[in-house]
């Protein structure tokens, strides 16, 4: 396990996160991270929860509603 370092940033506490860990989450400068409370502790992620609720939402909706979506595309 490696450690990171907070550092300061303006009036603010940061970390820098190593260039294998941008990777690894397929983010870059001026992407978004989310963190996540878990069991385990904080996650971070490129995703956004509250997203990806909305779209299994969305997405059931359609499912159920698969004929009435279609006449109104029509």
């Amino acid at each position: 396990m490696k450690a990171l370092k907070l550092t300061a940033i303006g009036n603010s506490t940061g970390v820098i996160l190593p260039r294998e860990i941008l990777q690894r989450l397929r983010v870059d400068k001026g992407d978004r991270l989310y963190f996540v409370e878990t069991p385990r502790g904080i996650e971070l992620t490129p995703y956004d929860p509250d997203f990806a609720t909305q779209m299994e939402a969305a997405e059931k909706v359609m499912r159920e509603d698969r004929d009435v979506l279609r006449k109104l595309a029509e």
